[in-house]
């Protein structure tokens, strides 16, 4: 499998992660498990058809497809014949371009996207990420939402901040809150906070420079204890962190 990312344009670096690829090799059918990573993607099959979710969705050749935000682990397998170019927002930035809401309905799920609101799938083909540049340029016209500065706060502090002091921060109510995650992201806002200790967790199990044990990482990642530790890490990515 061939997979790489692709940085937007610099002024779209507030709003779009990255562009991403995955294409299949010849002779190799590869295993994928996609984590879950707060965002929500675009992905244009650019293929043949192609199966995901262990069989459970299919995505056709020349559609466009919406992937809610994640709270769990996805398994899929990529084939030779498949192509796939995805565009991965950042947290709450999908309603700068699209008013698609409230996104708590496509939560864990992925659906097919109009493909009149959906880039020209002959120009993604000859022009890739210049193209998407241009398109989502164009498309940027709605202001940023409420949430940027409060998903700023959350993410420094690698969701380790109480909702109280985020509220009091960002000037709102713990209801509104609540009501805006499910709008602009999909989940609730501790939801979002536990994905975020899950991801800054995951890096310090993977890069453990200094040998730390497991315990150690528990305590410094805000966890109770190391099972309380390997029970999220289960949850999130289906496999022990002795995996990693």
């Amino acid at each position: 499998m061939i997979y790489k990312e692709i940085k937007p344009h610099p002024s779209l670096a507030d709003y779009i992660d990255a562009y991403w690829i995955s294409e299949g090799v010849e002779k190799q059918c590869v295993k994928d498990i996609i984590l879950p990573d707060n965002c929500v993607d675009l992905i244009f099959n650019l293929g043949e058809k192609y199966e995901t979710s262990n069989g459970a969705l299919t995505m056709y050749p020349e559609k466009t497809y919406l992937v809610g935000t994640m709270t769990t682990f996805k398994e899929s397998v990529i084939y030779p014949s498949n192509k796939l170019i995805g565009v991965r927002f950042k947290p709450s930035a999908f309603s700068s371009f699209y008013s698609f809401e409230p996104l708590n309905e496509i939560k864990d799920k992925t659906i097919e996207f109009e493909q009149s609101l959906s880039p020209d799938f002959h120009k993604i083909e000859q022009h890739s990420f210049s193209y998407l540049d241009e398109f989502f340029l164009k498309g940027l016209t709605k202001e940023k939402n409420n949430l940027f500065n409060v998903v700023r706060d959350i993410e420094i502090t690698n969701g380790l901040i109480s909702m109280d002091i985020l509220v009091k921060q960002n000037n709102t109510t713990t209801r509104q809150l609540e009501r805006n995650f499910k709008k602009y992201i999909g989940i609730s806002p501790k939801e979002f906070a536990n994905i975020v200790r899950f991801k800054a967790t995951l890096s310090k199990l993977k890069y453990n420079r200094n040998q730390q044990s497991l315990l150690d990482i528990a305590y410094e990642c805000g966890y109770y204890d190391h099972a309380h530790l390997s029970n999220e890490i289960k949850r999130y990515t289906g496999v022990s962190p002795s995996k990693f």
